[in-house]
């Protein structure tokens, strides 16, 4: 719920297949270069009766970003990365309860569509989960004919639990 599972683009960027959402900025931080300078051809006629000609100029133009600074300070700063981790893990949260409350939702839902049917099909559930649980192994269609019952060891049984019901 924190890890970023990074497709195959950003695993060629990030060389990594997962990482945590925290980490991002660092990460980013560290692959941001300054941009290409960028060119301008023009043609600069000293004298008219020259034939014209393409020089190209270097022009320094310096720019004070304070957005930048204000960003990367943001980002690097430890109590922002713990303040984000934070309020990252309180989202996962709320999401877990959203989620929660819809299966409540749903659950009651379709109680209130159909009670009788809804009863057996969590009586079957439970039945199901309860033999799991317990490694009971039997037949569910067979303990419902009375022959299942009829054996031998059902004699048995009956004598053990009434011995067990008068010795106590």
């Amino acid at each position: 719920r924190e890890f970023v599972i990074c497709d195959k683009y950003l695993q060629q960027i990030f060389e990594s297949q997962r990482m945590k959402f925290s980490e991002i900025p660092q990460r980013l931080h560290a692959l941001l270069m300054p941009p290409e300078p960028i060119i301008i051809n023009h043609v600069i006629s000293v004298d008219p009766n020259d034939q014209k000609k393409t020089a190209c100029y270097d022009i320094d133009v310096e720019v004070d970003d304070t957005l930048k600074t204000q960003m990367n300070s943001f980002l690097l700063s430890t109590a922002s990365q713990q303040e984000i981790a934070a309020l990252d893990n309180k989202i996962h949260e709320t999401i877990e309860t959203i989620n929660q409350l819809k299966t409540q939702r749903e659950f009651m839902l379709s109680f209130a569509r159909d009670p009788q049917g809804f009863i057996n099909d969590w009586l079957q559930s439970q039945c199901r989960d309860l033999k799991t649980m317990t490694d009971v192994v039997g037949n569910p269609e067979e303990e419902r004919r009375a022959e299942f019952y009829f054996q031998p060891w059902a004699q048995e049984a009956v004598c053990r639990y009434f011995y067990s019901k008068v010795g106590t």
